[in-house]
């Protein structure tokens, strides 16, 4: 056995995991270069070749669990492609003003087709709250809901939703609760379904970087959309949100949040789904939001993204046949890999779902007294 492999099988084998063994979790290796392809490039060598059918496992989803209750992050060691995705991230701001519409060319924009086959029928994306939901759709109504709530939103007033997507929640906000909102995407695609979809209602949608926002709103929120602003846009984020939120105003920022604090993105996940996205850690949003917010209140529940994920990719998996003609395999094994690897991510509770409720000045009397549901 080469070095490469040896060291590759003893990874695997410290998280349960074996080469072509039976059980769902184990992996099925087409192709010897495998080992030094990860080797050479860490994640991204093992998510190419996935893409490039060099390996398989039955349930994918599993296999990357017990990688990541294993910590076999940690294990493995740094490579040139980490060490290019941190150097890039230090001397680059994927989050700029330059950059500000890149994620949505070479993500939201890959094509209505694919999402609304994948998502619920309000084409949410973002994490569903389970607790009472039997199913998807029931998930994401109950999330949006959470969401009015949390921000005690009263008929008549006036939010701004930040990176609202195909316009979930601007539609929710205004046919259940009689809001105005106006959301902001710089996905052209989003833009366009979103308006014939809240079509008819007090809704404005803008393609728009969050940066030129210059009015005042009686909320704000922040839907899965903070996960691509980058840590050095942190503090620019929340000043703009200050600027635009009345004094006695709620802001709820929905965001994906890691353990840890890095300032790089996943090499694969970077290249492949979402270009300058990067996870923000609780001390980074913390020095984000010092001396400009009060925080009412923290929720984490993503455990619920874990369903979500799994949800999705049934989705997409069961409406394949109808995309497979214009996406092709490799990107079938490139989305399937995204959706079961950030799904095992959230079970292994390597990462979370945080819902952060803050206010400028705080709520008198304290905001668990008024608005905990």
């Amino acid at each position: 056995m080469d070095s490469a492999k040896k060291f590759i099988t003893g990874i695997l084998q410290s998280a349960d995991v074996e080469i072509n063994g039976s059980r769902p979790w184990d992996v099925r290796v087409h192709d010897e270069r495998l080992y030094d392809r990860v080797i050479s490039a860490g994640s991204l060598g093992l998510g190419e070749g996935y893409m490039d059918g060099w390996w398989d496992a039955e349930q994918l989803d599993a296999f990357f669990y017990k990688l990541f209750k294993a910590d076999v992050q940690d294990k493995v060691r740094i490579n040139a492609a980490t060490v290019f995705t941190y150097v890039n991230a230090l001397v680059t701001n994927k989050g700029s003003r330059g950059h500000a519409f890149d994620i949505g060319m070479k993500h939201y924009d890959i094509g209505n087709d694919l999402f609304s086959r994948m998502l619920d029928k309000r084409l949410t994306y973002s994490c569903g709250y389970w607790p009472q939901a039997k199913n998807l759709d029931e998930a994401q109504e109950a999330k949006l809901d959470l969401i009015c709530r949390k921000i005690d939103l009263k008929k008549g007033q006036r939010v701004l939703d930040i990176g609202c997507g195909w316009g979930s929640f601007a539609k929710y906000a205004a046919e259940k609760y009689g809001a105005t909102v106006v959301g902001i995407t710089v996905s052209k695609e989003q833009k366009e379904l979103a308006e014939k979809l809240c079509e008819g209602l007090p809704v404005e949608i803008r393609l728009q970087d969050y940066r030129e926002v210059n009015e005042q709103f009686d909320h704000v929120v922040s839907v899965g959309m903070f996960e691509h602003v980058g840590a050095k846009n942190y503090r620019t984020y929340m000043k703009t949100v200050h600027r635009c939120l009345k004094d006695d105003g709620i802001f709820l920022l929905h965001t994906i949040g890691a353990n840890r604090s890095v300032h790089s993105p996943d090499p694969w996940t970077g290249k492949y789904i979402f270009p300058g996205g990067m996870l923000p850690s609780i001390a980074m949003i913390g020095r984000s939001i010092e001396k400009l917010f009060v925080m009412e209140d923290w929720h984490n529940f993503g455990a619920d993204y874990d369903k979500t994920l799994m949800a999705w990719f049934h989705n997409f998996d069961t409406h394949w046949p109808e995309l497979e003609t214009k996406y092709g395999k490799r990107f079938y094994r490139m989305w399937k890999y995204y959706l079961l690897s950030c799904a095992a991510a959230f079970r292994a509770r390597q990462i979370n779902l945080w819902q952060i409720v803050l206010t400028k000045k705080g709520i008198e009397g304290g905001y668990m007294k008024h608005f905990y549901l």
